[in-house]
């Protein structure tokens, strides 16, 4: 009987260290999957220009957080080079947020703007496509509030939607302290931001006014949406609300026929829907950009259609308009 004791008991570590082994292997291959929100530890995002307010778009523990791959490390910066280095653009964005750019307060009109930067979903253009967006609006006295959504392999429909829409809501509820109109507040898209802009054109809600948290208590329909040279892989465009945001639409045409023919089908969305749109196609132009001056083409003045157009929507004052050209 003792030799049978004595022959079991290592059987029996055997089979401990499997069962150890099937558990810590399970438990990294689980790694990439959403925690319970209570345990999503992430850091605090930096500013990309020196002074800027940087406001986190959820609670720590709110149940849209996540801590897929990369969870644990700071978002990665990369810098241009020469004599001005700035952030060119934005990777490992798990802490989604806004950084705000504020006019001063002489110049403001109270338009606000979320500037919702390209990078096909892998990237954010935070340089051309945010922080030098935000510095034009602040001339025109519009703030803007530069937004990082979460990129792959966070879901553009489910994830960045819901950092879109909060972003929307942070800034109605904010309102009065950023100096907002709360009835003046738009969302400007680039590219893969442009899908984001269009997804919130399409998707929102007036909030819900027994939310114990204030923010969720605010609508998150934009007051009218910009989309520049957007573009998606799949968007609902069969029904759009019949309260849908006023839109503005622009790309460049043959040479970024992608972006041109996601830009048609949008604006053919609203208008069959009979909401106001305009839209911009040019010859010519490429993708990307921003407000560049692209060497003089017409595709280098289509912010100052923008600026028509918004003025024509009572989103900007004509005086600042005029003050822009």
């Amino acid at each position: 009987m003792l030799a049978f004791v004595r022959h079991l008991l290592p059987c029996k570590l055997v089979l401990a260290a499997v069962a150890l082994f099937q558990v810590t292997a399970f438990s990294w291959v689980q790694a990439d999957t959403p925690a319970p929100s209570g345990e999503a530890k992430l850091l605090e995002p930096k500013p990309i220009l020196p002074g800027d307010k940087v406001v986190t778009l959820f609670p720590p523990g709110h149940p849209a957080l996540k801590n897929l791959s990369g969870y644990d490390q700071p978002e990665k910066f990369n810098w241009s080079k020469g004599n001005n280095p700035h952030v060119q653009n934005i990777t490992n964005i798990h802490n989604p947020s806004i950084e705000l750019q504020l006019p001063p307060a002489e110049k403001a009109n109270g338009t606000a703007v979320i500037v919702a930067a390209g990078g096909g979903n892998t990237t954010l253009w935070v340089g051309p496509e945010g922080a030098e967006i935000g510095k034009w609006l602040n001339e025109l006295g519009v703030a803007a509030f530069n937004e990082r959504y979460r990129l792959k392999p966070y879901d553009s429909a489910v994830d960045a939607l819901a950092d879109t829409q909060r972003s929307v809501r942070m800034v109605r509820a904010h309102a009065k302290e950023w100096g907002v109109d709360p009835k003046k507040i738009g969302i400007m898209g680039f590219s893969a931001g442009g899908e984001q802009a269009a997804r919130a054109a399409l998707n929102f809600d007036n909030g819900k006014p027994d939310a114990a948290d204030p923010v969720d208590r605010e609508s998150c329909r934009p007051d009218f949406v910009v989309l520049v040279y957007a573009g998606w892989s799949k968007v609902d465009l069969s029904h759009v609300p019949n309260n849908a945001p006023p839109a503005f639409c622009v790309c460049a045409g043959v040479d970024d026929s992608f972006h041109a023919k996601e830009t048609v089908d949008f604006y053919n969305a609203y208008f069959n829907a009979k909401i106001p749109a305009e839209l911009h196609i040019y010859a010519r132009g490429g993708h990307g950009g921003g407000i560049s001056a692209r060497n003089g083409i017409p595709f280098g003045t289509w912010q100052s259609r923008f600026t028509d157009w918004a003025a024509d929507i009572g989103m900007l004052p004509k005086r600042a308009v005029t003050a822009a050209k």
